[in-house]
């Protein structure tokens, strides 16, 4: 699994237990209970995209060095 997916799935992990939390500790009506919940979701979704599109580019990133490393690298001479 990438870190990408590992990053994604704690972060959907988090809103749902968060959803939960707040169903049960809510102190006001149902409606504004789903109103918030549905907010909280959109931020955390937004904030999942945001995540994994960082880690995506830090991937590419480290793939684009390693491709200019093994380039110019030099071989070995045998000893």
């Amino acid at each position: 699994m990438s870190t990408a997916t590992k990053v994604t799935a704690m972060v959907a992990g988090s809103a749902v237990i968060g959803a939960g939390l707040g169903l049960l500790l809510a102190p006001q009506s149902g409606a504004e209970t789903r109103t918030q919940i549905r907010k909280y979701a959109k931020r955390a979704q937004l904030q999942a995209t945001r995540v994994s599109r960082s880690v995506k580019a830090g991937f590419e990133r480290a793939v684009e060095q390693g491709k200019s490393f093994k380039e110019n690298r030099r071989p070995v001479e045998a000893a």
